[in-house]
């Protein structure tokens, strides 16, 4: 059964025909190369692809490359800084003693509890001055007001209220964590669209059926990029908080190695306080692809 676009009566012919020949007639991909005809790829198909692994390596590499020749040609004296190869055996000596692990595990505890605490008092800030005008109304103001406030300012007071053990230190990191969850859960909450909130309250959801459903998983990805955030800083925050008559951590290595002129010692402590925080932010990028799946997002080309 065919269908003519030609009025009827017309003298010319079905065109479903002549398009159906031409379908059935036209050259499959083994007669275009019979005829020497070439198919047209895209540029972006014929390009080389480079394993990302490689591409985000290469960096990296190029920089330790021009630090050790710098080293050998006496660019860089060990007094200014020291070549890779001597950070690299430093560091392989403050493993084989016992040093640098038990400088790790210290620092990481005091990271972990004053993360948790701040993770505590910022996301329920958060909750009560988002979801409640009364409570944002009484918490909102004093906040904005604290997080203008640098941190490390805070250190002697801190000192004087908690002495100069291990509280002033969590402290600091505590405080430096509840700010940039606060102001990005915060967000989160109030970004969530209205209409949304509407469709819930059309299908009967009750007020914690709205916050369980529809609230907390729109605010779920302004929470996690506060938490990226709130692990940088928290980082930040050892620093000066090992700074404080310290005997154990990283930052007490730090301040040892400061004394003596150890540039290999600092500079190796500061590729642990690196690797801790890349790892700390992939940690937090694996929870972004598992929890927000339900969210297609671009992630380049």
């Amino acid at each position: 059964m065919s269908i003519s676009h030609a009025p009827p009566g017309s003298p010319e012919s079905d065109i479903s025909g002549i398009s159906g020949q031409g379908a059935e007639n036209s050259p499959l991909p083994d007669q275009n190369r019979d005829l020497g005809l070439t198919p047209i790829v895209p540029v972006s198909a014929r390009r080389t692809r480079v394993p990302r692994w490689l591409r985000r390596t290469t960096g990296p590499v190029l920089l330790l490359a021009l630090w050790q020749l710098l080293s050998s040609t006496g660019g860089l004296t060990p007094d200014v800084l020291a070549s890779p190869g001597r950070i690299g055996q430093v560091g392989w000596d403050l493993i084989a003693d016992g040093s640098l692990p038990g400088a790790i595990g210290t620092s990481l505890r005091r990271v972990a509890g004053g993360l948790l605490l701040g993770t505590v008092i910022g996301v329920g800030l958060a909750l009560v001055s988002g979801l409640f005008r009364i409570g944002e109304d009484l918490v909102d103001a004093p906040v904005q007001m604290l997080r203008t406030v640098p941190f490390v300012g805070l250190i002697p007071l801190f000192i004087i209220w908690f002495g100069i053990g291990e509280a002033p230190k969590i402290a600091i990191i505590t405080l430096g964590v509840t700010f940039p969850l606060y102001l990005n859960v915060y967000a989160g909450i109030r970004g969530v669209d209205s209409q949304l909130i509407e469709a819930g309250e059309s299908l009967g959801l009750s007020r914690w059926g709205l916050v369980r459903h529809v609230v907390l998983p729109g605010a779920l990805p302004g929470a996690l990029t506060g938490l990226r955030y709130s692990l940088g800083i928290a980082w930040l925050a050892l620093v000066f908080a090992e700074q404080v008559n310290a005997d154990s951590g990283i930052g007490f290595l730090m301040v040892q190695a400061r004394d003596f002129l150890r540039t290999d010692v600092i500079v190796v402590c500061l590729i642990v306080y690196a690797f801790l925080g890349l790892l700390a932010d992939f940690v937090v990028r694996t929870l972004e692809r598992l929890l927000l799946q339900w969210r297609p997002t671009f992630t380049g080309r």
